[in-house]
C-alpha cells in the first residue's frame, strides 16, 4: 500500500445524507463537504458517491454555488448507509507491476451498528465504476471467511511499516474478527498491504466510537516520521494514552529509525454531554495540499503551523470541523485516496 502522500489519481468521498449521523447539523455538514470538494478539485479528481438522485441533485447545486471545478468531479449513484469511505471503501494498493488494485475488507459498521448492508457493497460498486481488479481479504486463520478491517485503523509509510492500535483489534470491545490474534493480523498486513513491520500503539483518542482508529492519533508524514497527537494535561482523558503511545514509538525507533513530532489536541469538543473525537491528526494528504480539521480553538494555529513544517511543499488548509466531528469523524475518515500507478509516478 503506497503512502498517502504518493501521487493520487482521485479522492473518493460520499455525499452526506444520513441525518442521524449529524442530528440538527446535516445542512451545515453538506456545506463543509462542498468546501472540501472545492479545495480537492483544484488538485485532483474527486469521485462522489450519491445515495440517490435527490442527493445527487442537491450535491450538484451546492458544488456549483461554491464555484467547484465540476470538470474534475464525478457524481455516481451508489447508495450508502453512511459516508465514512475511509472505512467502508476499499484500500488501494500497488501490485507487483506497479499497477493499482483494490483490497476489499469486509465491513460490519465498526462492530457497533446494525445498518451496514449498503456500505458493505461499496468496494464492489467502486470496482464496477473503475474497472480496477479487486481482492477480497480473508481471515488469516480461515480463508473461507472474510476479514473485517477499516482503513481508518491502518496507517502505512509506503515502505513496509504500518501503525495500528491494540484497542482497535486486540481488545474485547467491538471485536471485528473473533479469534484472530496479533500474529494473525500481522500476517494479513503483510499479505494484503505489503507491510512486514507493525508498530502496535495502545489506545486511540477519547470519544472515538470506532474504538481505537489510528487516524485520530498517529500519522506518517514521511517514510520515517510520525506525527503523534499528544495531550500534555494530566487531567485530560487523552493524557495517559498519549504518554503510552509516545513510549511505544520510541521503542519502535530503537529497532528502526523513527522520528516523532507531537501535535496538540484541541480543547475537548462536547455535544449534548458527549465528548467527540476531535483531533488534528485526522488530516488528509492530497496532491499539493493537506486539509487539516480545525475546531475554533487556540491550538488550531499551533497544529496548522506544525503540519505546515512537516509538508513544506504542500499548501496546508484548515477546514472547520466542529460540525463534522458531531458525526464522530472528520477529514481523513470521510476520504479515501486512489493512488496513481507506481509505474507512472513515484512521489517523495
Amino acid at each position: 500500500m503506497p503512502a498517502e502522500w504518493e501521487r493520487h489519481d482521485a479522492t473518493w468521498i460520499a455525499w452526506p445524507h444520513h441525518e442521524p449521523d449529524w442530528p440538527g447539523k446535516l445542512e451545515a455538514v453538506r456545506w463543509a463537504y462542498a468546501e472540501i470538494v472545492r479545495v480537492l478539485a483544484m488538485h485532483e479528481r474527486v469521485e462522489i458517491l450519491c445515495h440517490d438522485e435527490r442527493v445527487r441533485n442537491s450535491a450538484v447545486a451546492m458544488l456549483r454555488s461554491q464555484d467547484v471545478a465540476m470538470q474534475r468531479v464525478n457524481l455516481r449513484l451508489i447508495p450508502t448507509d453512511r459516508v465514512w469511505l475511509r472505512d467502508s471503501g476499499p484500500s488501494f494498493v500497488w501490485n507487483g507491476n506497479g499497477e493499482v488494485e483494490m483490497i476489499a475488507w469486509d465491513f460490519n459498521a465498526w462492530a457497533k451498528y446494525d445498518n451496514f448492508t449498503r456500505d458493505r457493497r461499496v468496494p464492489g460498486a467502486i470496482q464496477d465504476a473503475t474497472g480496477l481488479p479487486m481482492t477480497p481479504a480473508t481471515r488469516p486463520d480461515d480463508a473461507s471467511r472474510r476479514l473485517v478491517l477499516e482503513g481508518g485503523g491502518l496507517e502505512v509509510n509506503g515502505q513496509g511499516r504500518i501503525l495500528a492500535t491494540e484497542e482497535w483489534l486486540l481488545s474485547d470491545v467491538q471485536v471485528r474478527n473473533p479469534g484472530v490474534t496479533r500474529a494473525g493480523y500481522e500476517k494479513a498486513f503483510a499479505t494484503y498491504l505489503g507491510c512486514h513491520d507493525t508498530i502496535w500503539l495502545g489506545n486511540g483518542c477519547a470519544g472515538d466510537d470506532t474504538h481505537g482508529h489510528i487516524d485520530d492519533i498517529a500519522r506518517f508524514v514521511n517514510f520515517d516520521t510520525v506525527a503523534l497527537a499528544y495531550e500534555a494535561d494530566p487531567s485530560d482523558a487523552n493524557h495517559a494514552s498519549s504518554v503510552d503511545n509516545l513510549e511505544r514509538l520510541r521503542l519502535a525507533a530503537e529497532r528502526q529509525p523513527l522520528n516523532v513530532v507531537l501535535l496538540p489536541y484541541p480543547r475537548p469538543v462536547m455535544m449534548d454531554g458527549q465528548r467527540l473525537p476531535a483531533s488534528y491528526a485526522n488530516f488528509y494528504i492530497a496532491n499539493e495540499v493537506v486539509l487539516v480539521p480545525t475546531f475554533n480553538d487556540a491550538n488550531d494555529r499551533v497544529a496548522l503551523e506544525i503540519i505546515a513544517t512537516l509538508f513544506p511543499v504542500r499548501t496546508v488548509i484548515g477546514i472547520h470541523a466542529v460540525d463534522l466531528v458531531w458525526g464522530m469523524g472528520t477529514l481523513h475518515c470521510l476520504t479515501q485516496q486512489q493512488p496513481a500507478m507506481a509505474i507512472d509516478y513515484r512521489g517523495t
